[in-house]
């Protein structure tokens, strides 16, 4: 068991990523299509399931190799995501759900207040302000974690200052050349700030050029 989990670990990741995207759905369907509430939260409970399975998986195949690979990297943004943005996201999904299901039944399922944040979701102003504080908040963390990374890697001021000022160290095989005390730290930390720069322009993109923006889902 343990070979076949260490060889076929991205296809069992997404394979589970498949399978939570159709619980999802399924959660949809079943609870607002077919009015079958109480089957509806089963889908639900699957996809949690699925998300701490990933989870375990990650942290299996770390204890067995003692080394934060990728493939740890990947589930750990993922997961993170499910448990933050994620939740924001199946949540502007559900809702998208409910208004073409309601049409499509001619029942309205939405509403009020659900009426009234879709609108302003289709505001551009709306849009940009949220997604400037996601993106500073992204910002905030992402700088404090590097703060507690660098105090571990470095033992003065002066070295800290020698890193800020010369960055030609990003990007470079050897950890040694980094303020990283050790190469988990170090690619993790690039991995993240590479998703933290797109995260970072996208988010503001919706401030820059709000005329070009059309809302979100729902």
């Amino acid at each position: 068991m343990t070979g076949l989990l260490m060889e076929y670990q991205w296809e069992i990741f997404i394979l589970a990523e498949v399978l939570s995207i159709v619980c999802i759905l399924l959660f949809s369907v079943v609870r607002y299509l077919l009015g079958k509430r109480s089957l509806s939260v089963i889908f639900l409970v699957l996809f949690v399931v699925l998300l701490f399975a990933e989870a375990a998986l990650a942290l299996f195949i770390y204890r067995e190799t003692g080394e934060i690979s990728t493939f740890q990297i990947v589930i750990t943004v993922f997961v993170i995501y499910a448990c933050t943005f994620g939740i924001s996201d199946f949540k502007k999904l559900d809702r998208w759900m409910r208004l073409k299901i309601g049409n499509w039944r001619g029942t309205e399922l939405l509403t009020e207040a659900d009426k009234t944040l879709m609108r302003k979701q289709k505001d551009p102003k709306y849009i940009a302000k949220k997604y400037r504080d996601s993106s500073l908040i992204h910002m905030f963390v992402f700088l404090v974690v590097q703060v507690i990374f660098w105090s571990i890697g470095v033992s003065s001021t002066e070295e800290v200052w020698a890193y800020v000022t010369d960055l030609s160290w990003i990007g470079t095989e050897s950890v040694n050349e980094t303020p990283y005390p050790n190469e988990s730290l170090y690619r993790i930390s690039m991995v993240w700030g590479l998703i933290f720069i797109v995260d970072f322009i996208y988010s503001w993109s919706y401030t820059i050029f709000p005329s070009n923006q059309r809302g979100e889902l729902g």
